[in-house]
């Protein structure tokens, strides 16, 4: 598409984006191009083979010194605009989230994947292709968010941003696809209607001609607007030396559609025009199908945004416990150490000190004070804060942070990568079985050769076989979710599937928190020194720290300097005194247990005087001894306790001689043991309360997190579990496994539907309509026996 001057007007044209060069071009590779930027986007696609982007339109790129695109981008640069735009702000970064419907091909995700290269500010972008999203991180010092929305539209890819709907409604969904199949149905009627005589004989000989050449000006539509879909994505393939599915379709259509033509022209025949519109029309109908599964499987996915987070929402002095899905723009919450901020919210109480590292990967705290901002996502680190809540809780947000690449583990062979490993070598051979059959049929039927080439390479299709694992485990998700076990994706399933270790932690995992039975032994507290002790605990998200908050009495008062160490304890200065709650160790209690008596205990000091501790008599969860008894069976099974080994005989009775237990464990030592499974060739479940085990949870394979009322959400697990249902872990598991034998089945209705259908289309008994009614069909079957497999072996383990 080089365009040159014209020597009357001596005018040139800018390579890029096609405007008439007012001043001398600039000359690169043969090409011109108006200014500098033009010239360096062009540089960019050209060095990494992306140059196909200029095959889609005849001016792609919009020009980089328009003038009037900059003045119409100057909104963006106010801060009320921003704060209703912005998905995040810290002193040096934003970040946005934007709706890009042109994105089309891996080169729109390559070319804004790397606006860096074009604008430094721009830190980092993530394309979601599926939902036609990018998520942009750029640095608002370096350059403004009209100057990220401005580079975006000068290479082709403006955003898509209505004020109206900032709060509202996502953005419409193309429906050209709807025109497409409209047109494509009522040329294929028409042409259907006017090759009558030619089924019937009668009146060929008088008007078969005319009646050729109206099919022909019929068609005409079909090949240039509803099939130039097919075409499109099959060249962009071959650009980038790739076979995709689109590549065979297109053959069999421009085969058609050429030999019809040929057949009407030299008035051989009345060609095949009524095969070609019709292909087309219900091939258009397989590709609505398929948007529309798609569709549904994102829409099943989204369940991920209801995972039993709570936060602590202040009403009228008392304290309750609320789902983040009901949070209420200016409610009052209370989030504590470790715990997420599920919304954004102006801090009204308490000294803040935010992690962020969720959002931006970076670990260092940010401190806020009364009166600021503070954006969903961020990790509280010391006293509880009070926080008023300004913007509706984002679910999608939360998922997004769950799924954030920081927490992203290292991916293995899994079945959906064998599937589409199987696609490629597939349509190699369904085209060297179209052509054998062309082959064969050439000196014996010449029509019969067509209609077999035609319906070999529309019937077979591997989408089936690719769709057979996202729907069976979508399906799983599903069944999994109404039992309140929530997964982060469906690659979970399989590796939950795959594990042989399962390691529980003890303290608010086997226990159940809010029924052990406390006694203290010391000095007895008077009610002013509960209060002090009750003033630290109130910060605190460890099971053990909450069932004593709700055993002590007091008003909580504000706590100064508060510290907690995970694994060890907590301290804060309340009024004038230091108060400190936790291990022996971190007390610094000089205390030698007792081998008759040994217990669970948290000690308690006053300005470092140790007054002494409670005791826990635990109290395992109801359904333990089945759930440990049924694992047993197939797993091996460890303990891993930061408290000290007075529970071990009883959990020895409950886990048997096999089982490795070890006590006294810190984080760093639990990450340890995981790391030591992993190096044995091991794949572990750990299942922890999300707090202490973080580092555990995402090294292993699959991180479970329980959760009982309220819990600190944790992204580096790939599941949350009601604590309810910890006694069904097993069976979980176990229909797990039965989910992966139902992918199988599933490939095998796939193979089986394509073996058929290419046999009968070599042997010339499909016609291409026919063909192409089946492969929707076929397509349809495979997702429906995987959903009602699903169901069905579901409804067969009681789930």
């Amino acid at each position: 598409m080089l365009q040159t001057a014209h020597p009357e007007t001596d005018v040139h044209t800018c390579y890029h984006c096609g405007d008439a060069c007012t001043s001398t071009p600039i000359h690169f590779d043969e090409k011109e191009f108006c200014c500098e930027g033009c010239k360096v986007v062009y540089e960019l696609l050209a060095e990494n083979d992306l140059c196909t982007y200029y095959t889609l339109d005849d001016r792609p790129g919009i020009s980089v010194k328009d003038p009037i695109a900059s003045a119409r981008f100057k909104y963006l640069n106010d801060a009320k605009v921003q704060q209703q735009l912005l998905d995040f702000q810290n002193d040096s970064i934003s970040k946005i989230t934007f709706h890009i419907p042109q994105m089309h091909c891996s080169s729109c995700i390559w070319l804004l994947e790397n606006l860096n290269r074009l604008n430094p500010g721009v830190t980092d972008v993530h394309v979601n292709f599926l939902k036609k999203e990018a998520a942009v991180t750029f640095e608002h010092q370096v350059t403004t968010l009209a100057q990220v929305v401005e580079l975006m539209a000068h290479i082709g890819y403006e955003p898509q941003i209505t004020l109206a709907d900032m709060e509202g409604p996502a953005p419409k969904k193309d429906r050209s696809i709807y025109y497409r199949l409209g047109l494509a149905g009522f040329c294929f009627g028409n042409v259907m209607l006017l090759s009558f005589p030619e089924y019937f004989g009668g009146l060929q000989h008088h008007f078969g001609r005319f009646f050729g050449w109206l099919n022909v000006l019929l068609s005409l539509p079909v090949f240039l607007y509803s099939a130039r879909g097919f075409f499109t994505s099959a060249w962009q393939g071959l650009q980038q030396r790739m076979i995709n599915l689109d590549l065979p379709i297109a053959i069999g259509l421009l085969s058609l559609f050429s030999v019809s033509i040929y057949d009407i022209a030299t008035g051989k025949g009345p060609g095949f025009l009524d095969s070609f519109t019709g292909l087309v029309f219900f091939m258009l109908i397989g590709k609505l199908v398929q948007r529309r599964t798609y569709d549904s499987l994102a829409f099943d996915r989204e369940y991920t945004s209801y995972f039993p987070i709570s936060v602590t929402v202040l009403k009228n002095g008392e304290e309750i416990p609320t789902s983040v899905k009901e949070l209420k723009k200016g409610q009052r919450i209370l989030v504590r150490n470790h715990e997420l901020i599920p919304a954004d919210s102006i801090l009204l109480r308490g000294t803040a000190n935010i992690d962020y590292s969720f959002v931006t990967g970076e670990s260092v705290p940010v401190a806020r004070v009364a009166g600021e901002v503070i954006y969903a996502g961020g990790r509280q680190l010391g006293e509880g804060i009070e926080l008023e809540v300004v913007k509706e809780v984002s679910q999608g947000y939360l998922t997004q942070l769950w799924n954030h690449v920081n927490f992203k583990k290292e991916e293995k062979q899994t079945l959906e990568n064998y599937a589409n490993a199987v696609g490629k070598p597939f349509l190699i051979v369904t085209l060297l079985i179209a052509a054998a059959s062309l082959v064969y049929w050439v000196p014996r039927d010449t029509d019969m050769a067509i209609k077999a080439f035609t319906s070999v390479l529309v019937i077979a299709c591997p989408c089936a076989l690719s769709l057979a694992t996202p729907f069976t485990l979508g399906a799983t998700l599903r069944i999994f979710g109404k039992h309140k076990f929530y997964l982060k994706n469906s690659g979970v399933v399989e590796a939950l599937a795959k594990a042989d270790v399962v390691v529980f932690d003890k303290t608010g995992t086997l226990t159940e928190p809010s029924s052990a039975e406390i006694t203290f032994v010391g000095h007895a507290l008077s009610a002013q020194e509960e209060q002090l002790v009750r003033s630290v605990l109130k910060h605190s998200t460890h099971p053990l720290s909450q069932r004593l908050y709700a055993q002590l009495q007091g008003k909580p008062q504000p706590v100064l300097n508060f510290l907690e160490k995970p694994g060890a304890g907590l301290q804060g200065t309340v009024g004038d005194t230091l108060v400190e709650v936790g291990s022996a160790v971190w007390v610094g209690a000089d205390f030698k247990e007792a081998h008759d008596n040994k217990q669970t205990r948290v000690f308690i000091s006053f300005d470092e005087e140790v007054r002494g501790y409670f005791t826990f008599q635990n109290v395992y969860r109801k359904g333990l001894q089945e759930l440990i008894q049924e694992l047993g069976k197939t797993k091996k099974l460890a303990v891993l306790s930061g408290d000290n080994d007075s529970e071990e005989p009883r959990l020895r009775q409950l886990f048997g001689p096999q089982a490795q237990m070890r006590f006294n464990q810190s984080p760093m030592q639990k990450l340890e043991y995981i790391n030591a499974l992993k190096a044995q060739g091991h794949s572990p479940i750990m299942v922890g309360d999300g707090l202490n085990d973080a580092g555990a949870l995402r090294q292993s394979d699959v991180g479970l997190a329980l959760t009982d009322n309220v819990t600190g959400f944790s992204p580096s697990c790939d599941g949350i579990l009601d604590a309810k249902q910890l006694p069904r872990l097993a069976h979980f598991i176990k229909f797990s496994q039965t989910s992966l034998r139902l992918i199988l089945a599933a490939f095998g209705v796939s193979f089986i539907y394509n073996i058929i259908g290419l046999t009968m289309a070599v042997m010339g008994e499909f016609t291409p309509i026919v063909s192409a009614i089946l492969m929707p069909v076929s397509t349809l079957s495979v997702i429906s026996f995987a959903v009602l497999s699903v169901k069905l072996a579901a409804k067969k383990a009681r789930l």
